[in-house]
């Protein structure tokens, strides 16, 4: 069964691993992350966990029983009680319902470990997958994202009360 663990140092060859395996599906929905942050990854994540640690952001990944990245579940920019959310889960569980539990999943979390009471989440109109996602785990249409959020594509900002 997958588990939800919040990231640690640990968990960096997993999720290179996972971040190069997907690449290209992942690029068919979101803009590619680029070679640049493949060459610089270690630095990258430690950045990560480093901003985690200031408590601006917190972060998850998916872990199949074998060690392996499923997907990475992130909130960041918390600020005033209220989270952005960013997901995205490997082409092999896509479709399965996998992202809609872990995101409902990571709502919990969210109330719970991290005293959240808002989350959003933009999404591109063109990302059906991701509005379905969102729907499914009680998130609402709230108005436009800027195109600048989401690489360039005109969205949808969603929004989800925790309490």
């Amino acid at each position: 069964m997958p588990e939800l663990k919040q990231l640690h140092a640990g968990h960096a060859p997993a999720v290179l691993d996972f971040e190069l395996a997907n690449r290209t599906y992942f690029a068919t929905s979101v803009p590619d992350r680029g070679d640049e942050y493949f060459d610089q990854f270690t630095d990258r994540f430690n950045a990560l966990l480093a901003e985690q640690g200031a408590g601006i952001c917190a972060f998850y990944v998916l872990v199949a029983e074998d060690g392996s990245v499923l997907g990475r579940f992130n909130l960041y920019d918390i600020e005033e009680r209220t989270a952005d959310l960013g997901y995205r889960v490997a082409q092999h569980v896509a479709g399965c319902g996998v992202a809609t539990a872990t995101v409902q999943e990571l709502c919990r979390l969210a109330a719970s470990r991290h005293g959240l009471r808002t989350l959003r989440a933009a999404t591109a109109h063109e990302n059906a997958a991701s509005q379905k996602v969102l729907t499914k785990a009680g998130f609402v249409p709230v108005g436009p994202a800027d195109p600048a959020d989401l690489g360039g594509k005109p969205g949808t900002w969603y929004q989800r009360e925790l309490c």
